[in-house]
Formats: structure tokens, C-alpha cells, sequence
């Protein structure tokens, strides 16, 4: 799988934006949680929600039934995770469907499972494992389909990908990857500094975009995600239009039913 993602990514011209994030009240909101929550999740569900305001990072270039733009009207999320397989390290995606509506413990739940259940018990796996058994060649046409035809695009390989491992002290600078963007941030400090990076494919959009989406980001960050995180379990808001249209109903309701 790597070698087909290699050979697809260095078609693509991709550029890394940078940004150092201050996030001491996300930090400082995530060390309160009872259950732990993976920093993977926090900011894959922040990016979605970065992406609901931004639709240049809900695009895809593609070829067929020629080149165009193809927008999405929600993001899907791909995360690489390392895993063993037949005695080897491995890389295993892990594929979620509108981040931005997940909630974060289910986010870390969903990892959870595909960081130690059997890797026959996952369907992203598997799917993949099936696709490098076939010959070079319909491997390859296979990849370029599923890269160039809109409609079927997210769902094999998403709209945004998330690689990183800052866990283990190390960061990567320019990751490959045949998505539109991929997130990628280092070690996060003790004071909640972070280098935060979006590597983006330079026919979707331009350099300027990724700046704004990465301050943008760094305010969702400190703002919704970590207002989630101090939520009590359990506990779902109340959407202000729902809160809207009950005061409507209420006072359209005739005195004399009351």
C-alpha cells in the first residue's frame, strides 16, 4: 500500500504551511479529563470543523470525466496508525466519516479499536490487504480510478489525511500523501506550544488559504474543542436553532390550549 501511495503522491505538487500554536487552555482542559482523549482526535475533529468553514479544504482535483474541482459536502478523515502484521511494522488507515459530528471520546474509542484488536477484525485493513494481492497493474489502474473519480474519491482515501508521531518525540516535516491536505503537528510542550503543519495540493488552493485555516484552527482549538472537553460525560448541547424553534412553537400555540 505504501509503495502504490508513493507512487501516486510525488505527482502531486504539495507545499508545507507552518504555524506555532499556543494551546495552553486546551492542555490545561485535556489533563481534566477522567478518560483519556487522543490528541489525534482533538485535532482531527478540530480540522473538520475547520473544513465546515472553509470549503477549499473539502476539494479534490480530479480527471475524470476530466480535470476539475470536486467538492465535498463534508470531510472524511484518514488516520495513519502503526501496527504489526505478520511480524512486521505496518501502516493501517483508519477511516472516519464526518469528523466534525464525532465526538471526540468516540474518536478516541474508534483509535482505540484499531490500535489492539485483531487486524483481521478491521475493515479498512482488510479492504486494503485485498487490494495489494492484485497484480501491479490493476492495483494501479484500481488507485487511479478511486484518485480520479469524484463521487467515490472520500471514500477510499478521504478528504484530509492525519500523520503524525510526536508521541515518540519526532516530527515529520513534508509527509506524502494523495490527499488534498494532510495534518500534521510535533511535540506538544508542557506550556501547550506546537508546531502545527498542513501539507496541501497546490492545484486545490493556494498558500494564503492554509495560513488562515491554520489560525482558524488554533482558535477552535482553544475555543469549541476545549469547551467539548470540559463538557461532563454524557451531556449533549442543546443546538441554539432547536432552542429557537421551540420558543416559535411555543408562541404560536393559541393562550386558551395552554
Amino acid at each position: 500500500m505504501v509503495l502504490d501511495m508513493l507512487y501516486f503522491a510525488k505527482r502531486i505538487p504539495t507545499l508545507p504551511v507552518q504555524r506555532r500554536m499556543l494551546l495552553a487552555p486546551l492542555v490545561a482542559a485535556r489533563a481534566q479529563c477522567r478518560q483519556r482523549v487522543r490528541w489525534t482526535a482533538i485535532f482531527t475533529k478540530a480540522y473538520a470543523k475547520v473544513a465546515q468553514e472553509i470549503p477549499e479544504l473539502r476539494r479534490a482535483y480530479v480527471k475524470i470525466p476530466w480535470p476539475m474541482l470536486y467538492e465535498y459536502p463534508t470531510s472524511r478523515a484518514v488516520i495513519l496508525i502503526e501496527r504489526d502484521y505478520n511480524g512486521e511494522p505496518g501502516v493501517l488507515p483508519v477511516s472516519i466519516k464526518n469528523p466534525a459530528q464525532e465526538s471526540l471520546r468516540q474518536m478516541t474509542d474508534r483509535l482505540e479499536h484499531a490500535s489492539r484488536a485483531p487486524v483481521d477484525q478491521l475493515k479498512d485493513f482488510q479492504r486494503w490487504i485485498r487490494i495489494t494481492r492484485l497484480p501491479t497493474p490493476i492495483r494501479r489502474a484500481a488507485w487511479w480510478i478511486g484518485l480520479n473519480w469524484g463521487r467515490q474519491r472520500a471514500n477510499f482515501f478521504g478528504t484530509f489525511g492525519v500523520s503524525v508521531y510526536s508521541a515518540l518525540g519526532a516530527e515529520s516535516l513534508h509527509p506524502l500523501g494523495t490527499v488534498t491536505a494532510v495534518l500534521n503537528y510535533g511535540v506538544i510542550s508542557n506550556t501547550g506550544e506546537v508546531d502545527v503543519r498542513i501539507i496541501y495540493d497546490h492545484r486545490v488552493m493556494n498558500g494564503t488559504t492554509i495560513a488562515r485555516a491554520l489560525a482558524r484552527l488554533e482558535g477552535i482549538l482553544n475555543s469549541a474543542i476545549v469547551e467539548e472537553l470540559n463538557r461532563p460525560p454524557g451531556l449533549v448541547p442543546v443546538p441554539r436553532l432547536w432552542g429557537m424553534a421551540c420558543r416559535q412553537v411555543q408562541n404560536a400555540i393559541p393562550t386558551r390550549a395552554l
